[in-house]
């Protein structure tokens, strides 16, 4: 079966996003060794789970570095945009975005069918309400927290209540970022 990994931004005090959904507290003076940390853990994704309200920002930025092989990002950003991703909506009918498709049906169901699927690991960056409904629907399977030396202190949360989880591991990077990897609690 395939493994559903999350990789998000998250504030010290627990948010992935202001109150209005700001982002200008994330870190993104990205140095060398958390990109190559970043590539490793997208090498073995064939597919990419969204929510619908960042799909655009999320599809528009990668095609443009995608486009552009003078920009540094050129290689994750052609990952990003070459890999099929599956975006989930309750108000779109079809997909107006290449290599994208909708899922509008119940979300267990939905994630479950594709974690039958034959291919490569699966990865959510968001949004947050997505997100949420995973964790409290038990999907997902690896955890991977880049937590900003930022505390926001209001916004948007993914963790909605009790989620029991076991650490992996814990990588400190240069730019202040500390990527906690955590997995389902066992009996969770």
């Amino acid at each position: 079966m395939r493994k559903l990994k999350l990789q998000v931004q998250i504030s010290i005090d627990g948010y992935v996003a202001g109150p209005n959904s700001e982002m200008d507290w994330m870190a993104w003076n990205w140095g060398d060794d958390i990109k190559g940390f970043g590539m490793e853990l997208t090498a073995p994704v064939d597919t990419i789970l969204l929510g619908r309200k960042m799909t655009d920002g999320f599809i528009n930025h990668w095609a443009m570095v995608a486009g552009d092989e003078q920009n540094p990002e050129y290689a994750f950003g052609k990952k990003m945009h070459d890999t099929h991703k599956v975006v989930f909506t309750k108000t779109l009918k079809e997909s107006p975005w290449p290599n994208t498709v909708l899922a509008t049906g119940d979300i267990t169901e939905e994630v479950n069918k594709l974690k039958k699927q034959e291919g490569g690991d699966i990865i959510v960056y968001g949004g947050a309400s997505l997100v949420a409904s995973l964790i409290e629907n038990n999907l997902i399977d690896e955890y991977n927290l880049f937590v900003n030396p930022t505390a926001i202190g209001d916004g948007m949360k993914i963790f909605n209540g009790r989620t029991k989880l076991e650490l992996i591991k814990s990588l400190p990077f240069s730019c202040g970022i500390n990527v906690l990897i955590y997995k389902p609690a066992i009996g969770a």
